[in-house]
């Protein structure tokens, strides 16, 4: 066998294992099986956390209309911000149909998110934003049950530190069931528009 041939081999098995990999983590992610189905536990379930007023709140408080869920934390300097005033701006243009919805701030770094400090930083938000969090065991129960990804990074400066985590938008139904990532990277009437469909 010519050393060429060795590498085309290599190259071949390096592609393939590469794809194997990258279909493993679709299949992860999405919940989607062998059928092809995307199953209606793949992304969310049960979480028991406490909201921005120090009261009780789990995912059964939003059955009966949709609602958007996003994972971040207050010192987020950029897509954390960025994403509440887009969903702050949605819910304007959605005028009255918004009290038909819901959006919850879960804080991925439950170490400085009291429900003190997430309610004074969604003051600057939509009255419709509500912020959950709780000690360190519920948020992991809630991040692996929306397969959210979250790290602390120490920033080299004593004991301050950033999170690294998923920053999608989740959109789930009536049933409390997930639907799809939602897309806020458009105008806020388009956004708007598209959450009235779940009503």
């Amino acid at each position: 066998m010519t050393s060429r041939t060795n590498h085309m081999l290599l190259v071949i098995a390096a592609f393939l294992t590469g794809l194997c990999v990258f279909l493993g983590a679709l299949w992860y992610v999405t919940g989607f099986g062998a059928s092809g189905v995307s199953t209606a536990s793949a992304v969310g379930g049960p979480f028991k956390l406490v909201d921005q007023n120090n009261k009780p709140i789990t995912d059964q408080d939003f059955k009966g209309k949709p609602w958007l869920v996003f994972f971040g934390y207050t010192h987020c300097p950029d897509v954390c911000p960025t994403t509440l005033f887009e969903v702050s701006e949605m819910m304007r243009a959605m005028g009255k149909d918004a009290d038909r919805t819901a959006a919850l701030f879960i804080s991925v770094d439950p170490e400085r998110d009291t429900p003190a400090v997430m309610k004074d930083y969604l003051s600057s938000f939509d009255p419709h934003l509500m912020a959950a969090t709780g000690d360190r065991a519920s948020i992991d129960a809630a991040e692996k049950a929306y397969r959210v990804y979250a790290k602390k990074i120490p920033t080299g400066k004593g004991d301050e530190y950033s999170m690294d985590h998923t920053a999608l938008v989740y959109l789930m139904d009536k049933q409390g069931r997930f639907v799809a990532p939602f897309n806020l990277k458009r105008t806020p009437e388009e956004a708007a528009a598209e959450l009235k469909k779940y009503l």
